[in-house]
């Protein structure tokens, strides 16, 4: 059988600096892929977690059990994968999670380090994957209070929103979000068109639960855009 070499030892049986430079890009590039696999079991598993919570546990006080240790399982992720985006755009979504489901004189505290990991993740990657991160900014900024009570932005929203929608034209969550803040700003037909191509969005078999979830959500909101004019 055959030695298998990446580079071929000379007569003299040293090695030379650049085969020593190409094993060792070999194996660092094997290392590479070997972390980028790790990190995405991790960042599925915060994703399904998320997902679990939110559409799937009905009591307040045990989904905020459940989004604090699911938080303390991020931040270890952040930590894990140091300047790596996807860690720090879930543990910012379960933050805002963590936000919508609090006692209001927490949900700013919440908020406000959701927005700082967004901003991190943002820094690295600007819109993140599909947008992800730039939608992420632009519902903190169209659900959170503006000035005085806190840091929320119609006008940064938007802009956010808007930049997600146009990485990722057919997609469920940008088409949801978006729509959700145009009702809120009293834009009821263009919200209307955006959520109804909302659900011809494809089917996520990988994320049933919250494919299932997220597509209720928008079929709530038409249906509330429909009683307010009267349809």
């Amino acid at each position: 059988m055959k030695n298998f070499s990446v580079c071929p030892l000379p007569p003299s049986r040293k090695i030379s600096l650049a085969c020593l430079l190409s094993i060792a890009f070999c194996l660092s590039g094997g290392a590479r892929a070997a972390d980028h696999a790790a990190m995405n079991a991790d960042v599925r598993h915060l994703d399904d977690g998320w997902a679990h919570v939110k559409y799937e546990v009905n009591d307040r006080d045990e989904k905020l059990k459940e989004l604090d240790a699911l938080s303390k399982q991020a931040d270890a992720t952040v930590a894990r994968y140091p300047g790596e985006v996807e860690p720090l755009l879930w543990d910012g979504i379960i933050a805002s999670e963590q936000a919508a489901v609090a006692p209001i004189i927490h949900k700013l505290g919440f908020a406000s380090t959701a927005r700082k990991l967004f901003e991190k993740a943002e820094a690295i990657g600007g819109p993140g994957p599909d947008g992800a991160v730039a939608m992420s900014l632009g519902v903190i900024y169209y659900r959170v209070p503006g000035f005085p009570m806190g840091f929320g932005n119609v006008d940064k929203a938007r802009r956010y929103l808007e930049t997600a929608l146009a990485k990722r034209p057919d997609g469920l969550d940008a088409n949801f979000f978006y729509g959700d803040f145009l009702i809120k700003r009293g834009e009821n037909d263009k919200a209307r068109a955006v959520l109804t191509h909302a659900l011809s969005a494809p089917h996520d078999p990988n994320r049933a639960v919250w494919d299932a979830g997220r597509r209720a959500e928008v079929r709530t909101l038409l249906a509330k855009i429909g009683s307010r004019s009267g349809a």
